[in-house]
């Protein structure tokens, strides 16, 4: 498998530096990669279409557009793309949760840092692309698994709310079996995605978007150890 790496900075230096360290872990991990650096984000982005990445190591502080106003347009085109943000300032890590970005590493760049980043950009570009289907009343679903917010049992029928909402005849135990790590049942009721969990209180559990979940009296704990041990 082939895996194609855009390094988007707007200092040449800085650019060199990390292909070279890209390279040396693809030789290390027996990783094969396609390499590609751009100066700024308007340049990238005038290009995407034809490269279409599976990963970018992004600047934040460019001329012109900003690493993070990239991003929000990089995951507007492509949710499955990775994202790493490679900055001086510690400040904008806030900003990557708007993004989904995998992970921050601020300047000077660590090698074992970047390299344990880019292995853990290979598991979840593996892990986000595992997919569902199911069938409703009305048509066949297929949703890859990170869209999945949350899941809701009434009765016989489940309701699979990701970016919209599905109902199909099956029970949460069935449906469980083809879910991954990331997905926690929350009492009778509910299963959740903790990658989309936002705060967890002792009665709720918000979700990024604005849903919540009930929380069953003595999950609180559960729930919290779940989401700490969850690689993110």
């Amino acid at each position: 498998m082939n895996v194609k790496i855009c390094i988007c900075d707007d200092s040449s230096e800085e650019r060199a530096f990390i292909n070279a360290l890209v390279r040396e872990w693809s030789q290390q991990s027996g990783t094969d990669v396609s390499v590609c650096e751009f100066p700024t984000a308007e340049a990238f982005l005038f290009e995407y279409e034809d490269l279409v990445p599976d990963l970018v190591l992004l600047d934040i502080e460019m001329p012109g557009m900003n690493g993070v106003a990239l991003a929000k347009r990089l995951r507007e085109r492509n949710k499955l793309i990775q994202i790493i943000f490679i900055t001086g300032f510690s400040e904008y890590i806030a900003e990557g949760y708007e993004v989904a970005a995998l992970h921050y590493l601020l300047k000077p760049v660590s090698p074992g840092k970047l390299f344990s980043t880019l292995d853990r950009a290979l598991e979840k570009q593996e892990t986000d692309g595992r997919k569902i289907v199911f069938e409703t009343s009305a048509e066949t679903v297929q949703l890859l698994l990170y869209e999945i917010r949350y899941i809701e049992v009434i009765k016989n029928y489940i309701t699979v709310y990701a970016e919209g909402s599905y109902t199909v005849k099956r029970t949460l135990k069935e449906i469980e079996r083809e879910l991954d790590e990331r997905f926690l049942r929350v009492g009778r009721s509910y299963i959740v995605n903790l990658h989309y969990v936002s705060r967890v209180t002792r009665s709720e559990i918000f979700l990024r978007g604005g849903e919540s979940v009930p929380l069953p009296r003595g999950a609180y704990e559960t729930v919290n150890r779940a989401i700490i041990n969850l690689k993110r």
